[in-house]
């Protein structure tokens, strides 16, 4: 998953794509590189980030979106918070919603998302998160991070189905980074079988993410070797979808994982 952020302000590439030219030109890039999915976001979700107005966000990525559905065939995901912005994105073009926090905070108990993703059959990333992007990263509390997330996944999974989106339309993603501290992203990272066990697809998010620097001190440009460890080991591991910024390295060290423990597998 090749991640195309429109968007002036998101925490590794704010403001390079920010343009629907430049951000098409990326996705075709990507694609170019070997991104089975391109998701295109129009609101960064880094921590401390405030939100922004629907029609901004349309403004940004629905252009985007229908261009690369012209231009490719290569599946598009839609980064939003925003039922609003989910249905045009999918009535544009996009055949995957990735709600980060899966969306928790649902105005009124409604589930208008979760209808979107059931009306257009589209695939549906459940993310956890834990508080807001503003707020996240104040001190997030477990009992225990990989429990509590995997009964997330439980509980999100049956309330989707009772929806109307069935449970093969359903990816999880741990949400690394989202809510939670250092230790917490590193048990996470260490038990990402848990999650496979739960019988869905697994999407890892970790490419160049501040986590990386509390561990080994890389600035931002300089974490491409910790996000290639992460997706090596998440591959192994079983996770199937590696959400990059650097599609072309990530795909290769994929491919290479895979190809030895097809050998371990004795296949």
């Amino acid at each position: 998953m090749g991640i195309v952020n429109v968007t002036p302000d998101s925490f590794a590439d704010g403001g390079r794509h920010a343009t629907p030219a430049a951000a098409i030109r990326r996705g075709l890039e990507l694609a170019a590189q070997g991104a089975e999915i391109l998701d295109i976001g129009g609101e960064s979700t880094r921590p401390g980030a405030e939100p922004i107005a629907e029609s901004d966000e349309l403004e940004r990525v629905i252009p985007v979106i229908a261009a690369l559905a012209a231009q490719t065939s290569v599946a598009i995901s839609i980064d939003t918070l925003k039922p609003a912005v989910a249905r045009a994105a999918l009535a544009a073009g996009a055949s995957i919603v990735n709600d980060v926090a899966a969306f928790q905070r649902q105005p009124g108990g409604t589930d208008a998302m979760w209808r979107a993703v059931a009306e257009y059959g589209a695939g549906y990333v459940a993310m956890h998160a834990q508080g807001l992007p503003t707020t996240m990263q104040q001190q997030p509390v477990y009992n225990d991070v990989v429990r509590e997330i995997a009964a997330f996944f439980g509980e999100r999974l049956a309330n989707l189905n009772a929806a109307g989106v069935a449970a093969d339309q359903v990816v999880f993603d741990p949400g690394i980074g989202f809510g939670k501290t250092l230790e917490h992203n590193r048990q996470l990272l260490a038990a990402l079988g848990t999650f496979v066990r739960l019988g869905r697809p697994v999407l890892l998010g970790v490419s160049r993410k501040s986590f990386i620097e509390k561990i080994t001190g890389a600035k931002l440009n300089e974490r491409l070797p910790a996000s290639l460890a992460c997706a090596t080991l998440a591959v192994a591991d079983g996770v199937q979808i590696i959400r990059a910024h650097d599609v072309a390295e990530t795909l290769q060290a994929m491919r290479m994982t895979e190809a030895i423990r097809a050998k371990i597998n004795g296949t």
